[in-house]
């Protein structure tokens, strides 16, 4: 699980300077999620090898709420964060909103770093002199336009990173199939959950997560164990959404860096929606198996061809989850939902199987003499040999004289040649294509 950075403070600090700053760096490993950088709110980062995404809360106006939007961001980024940086003004100099958002961190048990924006240089530090009335002892000053004070903040950022991310791989060594249920407003999460967990026979406890203030649910069934975990995730529609929305989006990508399997939950009365998509689109990028559910099917006006109209239409919508096994269920009644752990455990056992490097490269032989690459500046492409370097999900890396070359097309052939033969139908897999080092390793021509 990644752990999550968000930067609160008032309008115009410089915030989202930051946020960019830190994942578009040239020293820091930036990977953003499809859907999640076109409104810049979102970014994953790494520094000094620690991995965290990193949340800009800004994006409201000044109006007449100023005060209480700025205290809602505040509280938002203190349930949903593991790490805070308040960002102040050091041109502006101190604001009595930023007294309130202090007083408010003050009773925070998380850490939290302080940070005065806009001091370009050491001789500009003496800006920071009015923010010490503020009762803070640890200022950082930096620019976030000139990088300056910058790194020295991320090498003690990340430093109060490191027992979250221990405690993420503690957890991970648990011999559990881990769940998450996500899905937009309204699709019946809450429900589904509610449903799982209120039949008796698959109950067993719950138990403190490590998102702190999560509740981790244990279910047992036919002797195996799964982990429900932190599935607040998207949050219910209201006067707040627009405020909501990013902070339920911070939630959905917890629980999905959390899991194995996602359970994507859509409802099927109104249809597959975008944000379904994207939704999906989250998991997929993340590497987790999935499992669309369209909820909600009791309501639905049925006939002997509507699961195949449904399904169809999912399928078209979602095309890079064409892996992915759909189920209708209904939460409410119950209709189907236990059999949605009988897909779980399918899709678990291929996301977790290790195929052994014989049968891999023969399956990739058999493939590329059925269909051979295109020539590349009139050069035959080679493929040397491929191993799996990884599980959950499957991930191959195969060496290849010329890896940019091989068309992206060609690349998902194999990939699907790989699903036919070593019975990988509804996981997600990885193939990384490399550039072999050295010449004597003999190859599979493409002549």
């Amino acid at each position: 699980m990644k752990p999550i950075i968000a930067i609160v403070g008032r309008p115009n600090v410089g915030k989202s300077t930051l946020f960019n700053r830190i994942t578009r760096s040239k020293d820091a490993l930036v990977d953003n999620s499809p859907g999640v950088t076109r409104d810049r709110h979102y970014g994953d980062a790494s520094w000094n090898d620690i991995e965290f995404t990193l949340v800009d809360t800004g994006g409201f106006t000044e109006g007449d709420d100023f005060a209480e939007a700025i205290r809602f961001q505040v509280h938002q980024a203190i349930a949903d964060a593991d790490v805070i940086v308040l960002l102040l003004d050091g041109k502006e100099g101190v604001s009595p909103f930023d007294q309130d958002v202090i007083n408010i961190l003050r009773t925070v048990d998380k850490p939290i770093f302080y940070t005065v924006n806009k001091i370009d240089g050491a001789e500009q530090e003496v800006m920071l002199s009015d923010f010490y009335q503020l009762g803070i002892d640890n200022l950082y000053p930096l620019s976030a336009e000139h990088r300056y004070g910058v790194n020295d903040l991320l090498d003690d950022l990340v430093d109060s990173l490191k027992a979250i991310t221990t405690e993420a791989a503690e957890e991970s060594d648990q011999e559990w199939i881990k769940l998450a249920v996500v899905g937009r407003p309204n699709v019946g999460k809450s429900s589904l959950i509610n449903r799982i967990l209120g039949e008796n026979r698959l109950l067993v406890s719950e138990l403190p997560g490590t998102t702190r203030d999560a509740i981790d649910s244990v279910c047992k069934l036919d002797g195996k164990s799964y982990l429900l975990v932190d599935t607040a995730g998207i949050r219910r529609k209201g006067k707040v959404s627009q405020k909501l929305e990013k902070f339920s989006i911070i939630k959905a990508l917890r629980s999905l860096d959390r899991c194995d399997v996602a359970l994507i939950v859509m409802d099927a009365g109104e249809g597959v929606t975008d944000q379904d998509i994207a939704i999906a689109g989250y998991a997929h990028e993340r590497g987790c198996g999935c499992i669309l559910l369209l909820n909600k099917w009791d309501l639905v006006d049925k006939d002997n061809k509507t699961v195949k109209v449904y399904t169809e239409r999912l399928r078209d919508q979602a095309k890079f989850l064409s892996f992915a096994p759909a189920l209708t269920i209904s939460a409410l009644t119950g209709q189907r939902v236990t059999k949605i752990f009988q897909l779980v455990n399918t899709v678990y056992d291929q996301y977790q199987r290790r195929i052994g490097t014989g049968l891999l490269n023969r399956i990739f032989e058999r493939a590329i003499e059925k269909n051979e690459p295109s020539l590349h500046r009139g050069t035959r492409i080679k493929f040397y040999y491929a191993v799996q370097i990884s599980t959950k999900p499957p991930t191959i890396v195969y060496f290849v004289n010329y890896p940019q070359a091989v068309h992206f097309s060609y690349k998902r052939y194999l990939i699907n040649q790989l699903r036919e033969g070593a019975g990988l139908d509804r996981t997600p897999i990885r193939l990384v294509l490399r550039q072999r080092e050295g010449k004597r390793t003999r190859g599979i021509s493409t002549r």
